[in-house]
Order: C-alpha cells, then structure tokens, then sequence
C-alpha cells in the first residue's frame, strides 16, 4: 500500500463440480463428527479465542480453526448500495471446538449452519468491529473439516462500529480497500493474514456496470433483470485484507506481461484511451521487478483505476488505484508509475511472503519503497541516496516517537515505509549489488505463499550470505533506538 490514510487502520454461484473443476482445491470430505467425552480421547471442546494476539491488533482473527477456502457471493445494488451476501467457509479445527468467532462488521445475519445444520449464533461488539460467536450443533473435534454457511445483508453506508473498507465512486459503486482490518465490512471472515485462503467470488453488477474480483474471471452468468454474475477464482492462496471486490461503471482492457502473463485493467467507462497508454505500462513494470525477484508468482494480473478511492493499494492480483494519480510532475514526467511499481512489487512482498502479524509490515513496504525509488532512480526522476540520506536524518526521531522499523506501535509511519527501505539501502552498502540482489530474489522464492517474521529475514540473510555479523546488523537497524552508523557513509547523521 502506499501511505494510507486513517480508514486504513448470487444461480449466483457456479455448481460444485464446475467450482472444483476450475479451482482443482481438494475437497475436505465430509467431517467426522465430534465424540462425546464419554468416548475417550481426550476430547475437551472449548470456544476459540476470539483473537490472535497480534501486537497491533490483537482482537483481529479468530482461533481455534483455519479457513481453507473462501467461496463468496455477493450482490450489489449501486446508488442504494444496499447488499446480500453469503459466504462459504471450508475449515478445519485446530483444537476441540465447543464454539468459534468470526470478524464482521454491520451485517445484518440471516442464518448460519455448520456442515448443513442450524447453528445458534450471536453478535457482540468487539475493539474494531464485530464478533460473531458460532456454536455448532455439536462440537467438532481437533482436526475436523468443517463447512460453515451464512447468510447476511446490509447497506454499503450504514454506520460501522470500526472503520470502513467501503470506497464510493461518482458512479454510485463501490470498491473495496479492506487493508488492515475492513474485510470485515464486507463479509464475516477470519480477518487476519496469518489465515490465508483460496478463493472463488460470484459477484452480482446490475446492467451497465461490471464486477471485479481477485483472480481470473471464470465466466458471467446473464440474468432476466438484465444483471449479470462474475465468477472468479483465486487459486493461490490470499490474506483477507487483499480482497478486491468492486462494482463500478468500468471497462475491462487486456494486454499480456511476460511469459504470456494474463494482464487485465479495469478503468472508467469512456475514459479507455486516456487510461489504456497507462496501464499498458504495466507490461515493462512486471519485466523489470522478476529481473530482481523472479517470475511473478500469480496467473493474472491487472490494475483498477477508480475515483472512489484516494490511494493506492496492492489487493493481491489486482491493485486498486486512485484516478488522482495519473497527472504528470512539473517537468511533464509520469512520475506516477513508481506508485504502480510500489502497488506491483507488493504481489511479491506482502501478497505472495505474507506477514505473521502486522508488526512485521516493514517486510511489505521496504521493498515496495526502495525499489520504486530505484524505478524512479533509474529513469532519472529522483535520486535514491539523496532520499535515504534524508530518511537517516529524521529516523531516529520516528523510532523514538512510532517504533523502530522491525517494532511499530501503529500502521502508517515512515519508520516502515521509508525507514523499512532505508533498512534495506544499508544493507545493499554492506553486502555490495551482487550478494544483495541475490538476498532479496531469493526470499520471495523460498518464502512463496507462506507468512513470515523479521527473524525469518534475518535468518534467511545470513544463510544466503554465510555472514553470521549480519544478524546483529539487522537487528540493530530493525529493532535499535537509533540508527547504527550508515556502511560507507561516515558523514550521515541524524537530525537533532
């Protein structure tokens, strides 16, 4: 994400077997069903947490489970923005489960079941939404694939008990900005990165207006209203706070990156030539980042230009970016493509290598900084040393007011946006081009579609490396009160 404001913080569904045909996800079987305790075994069910400790946000998440998969459906009514939904979760216990929660955030419940039965529910506030507590019929036992089936409705506008992820546009839709925490604004989730998923989204757009969705378009179903249904599906596996759904006055323009890659865009409608020449350019952004990191590590990718949203944001295969972007600096340079490097680098950092929890959101946007200032560097734009000379000078007062780099109080600060890339400049001066740029492609190879720590990075530099000084190195620059002395660079000092 580039830096985010405060808010940061339905035949509508295909049949099964098309649904498994297009995702090839292993079915979790039908769930053998929890034992008494009479039975032995240890059986001792007991609710979930209702949180997953995470140092910023500890009531985001649930436990006591892990969702395998997604299957959302989700029906729109612009200008009104009215809503119905119902989201299919495939999980499995990680321990005896006499009840477990979800996220949401202003829904109206409908119904709820587990494995095809009634299952007695209840809302309750929590600290940044909401929490719905599910008890099953009967318990479910440590390792249980389950499925877990609601049904909710609401309105895009009424008021949320935390902050939105709702963005509205002049066309009377929507887009969905869920980073960190508002996935839950929009359905009932497990709403933390540590759960990743694979997905599939059957979103209902009236005539007129077009559905997007992580991953490819599978197909639209017409209805006799004149509506249609786009079916999506998302094979690898993504955080909820990555989800892109939208329903916009839009059109679809496609192109292909390297390999053949599937590039799709969606921009305003009637607006096509200005944009296209835009994106288009995302061909040779996606050519140069897998020189660094290697191939892109999804099968589609594109960018969604929006008035309805002031930023921009990596939703994992499809970045959504405001229309405000796209005006050229003072010298009539189109300064704007480092922020679609930014948003792209991030399909590899934070998308596809996840973080464990937000604390570690400095491994997200290090990268996406620095080498967009590299981008930046190398078409003559900016200086990239100018920039980290700066970032050094102020970091010491940012680490003693937000948190160093590796431990931020909040989300949002230049100690993990600028002061993550500066982290990662020393690190370049110590290691010289060669074994840095090995470091860095590797990382997103090993750690592929997995969730990581800032002593995961650590670990995997000093064994790409052989240098065991390179751990207390990062420490000190990642978790240190003030900045270590800059390799190569005696005369940088900080502000005082």
């Amino acid at each position: 994400m580039s830096r985010p404001p405060s808010s940061r913080r339905a035949a509508l569904r295909l049949g099964g077997t098309a649904v498994a045909a297009a995702l090839a996800v292993p079915a979790l079987g039908s769930p053998a069903r929890a034992a008494d305790a009479s039975q032995g075994g240890g059986f001792d069910p007991r609710p979930g947490s209702d949180g997953l400790g995470d140092p910023l946000f500890p009531t985001l998440g649930n436990g006591g489970y892990q969702v395998g998969h997604y299957d959302l459906t989700f029906d729109f009514t612009p200008e009104t923005y009215d809503f119905t939904g119902r989201v299919t979760l495939r999980a499995t216990a990680t321990q005896d489960l006499s009840a477990f929660n979800l996220d949401t955030d202003g829904h109206t419940i409908d119904s709820v079941t587990v494995d095809g039965r009634a299952a007695a529910w209840q809302l309750s506030e929590g600290e940044s939404g909401q929490e719905l507590t599910v008890t099953p019929r009967r318990p479910l036992r440590r390792s249980t694939a389950f499925t877990l089936d609601i049904r909710y409705h609401g309105n895009g506008k009424a008021p949320r008990t935390g902050l939105t992820g709702w963005r509205f546009g002049s066309d009377g839709g929507f887009a969905c900005a869920a980073q960190s925490s508002r996935a839950d604004t929009f359905f009932p989730c497990n709403d933390h990165p540590l759960d990743k998923a694979t997905w599939t989204f059957h979103i209902g757009a009236p005539q007129g207006y077009v559905a997007t969705a992580n991953g490819e378009l599978l197909h639209r179903t017409p209805r006799p209203d004149g509506s249609t249904v786009w079916h999506f599906a998302l094979r690898e596996r993504m955080a909820t706070e990555l989800v892109g759904i939208a329903v916009v006055k839009g059109t679809y323009l496609y192109g292909s990156g390297p390999r053949g890659l599937p590039l799709r865009h969606v921009v305003p409608q009637g607006q096509e030539e200005t944009y296209r020449p835009i994106v288009d350019r995302t061909a040779d952004h996606l050519a140069w980042l897998e020189a660094r990191f290697g191939r892109y590590p999804f099968s589609v990718y594109g960018c969604h230009l929006y008035d309805g949203y002031s930023d921009a944001l990596e939703n994992q295969t499809l970045s959504l970016l405001s229309t405000d972007w796209f005006e050229p600096d003072d010298e009539g340079r189109p300064v704007w493509e480092t922020t679609m490097v930014h948003e792209l680098v991030h399909q590899w950092y934070g998308d596809s290598v996840t973080p464990a929890d937000w604390q570690q959101a400095w491994l997200n946007e290090g990268p996406a900084v620095y080498y967009a200032a590299l981008y930046s560097e190398e078409r003559g734009w900016s200086d990239l040393e100018e920039k980290m000379k700066a970032t050094y000078a102020e970091l010491d007062e940012v680490r003693a007011e937000h948190g160093p780099p590796g431990l931020p109080r909040e989300l949002g600060g230049t100690n993990i946006y600028d002061g993550g890339a500066l982290v990662l400049y020393a690190l370049r001066l110590r290691l010289g081009e060669r074994r840095f740029s090995r470091v860095m492609r590797l990382w997103p190879e090993r750690f592929k579609d997995r969730n990581v720590t800032s002593e995961d990075f650590i670990r995997h530099t000093v064994r790409v490396t052989g240098d065991r000084s390179l751990d207390r190195f990062l420490r000190g620059w990642l978790f240190g009160a003030v900045n270590p002395p800059m390799p190569g660079r005696p005369d940088w000092k900080a502000d005082t």
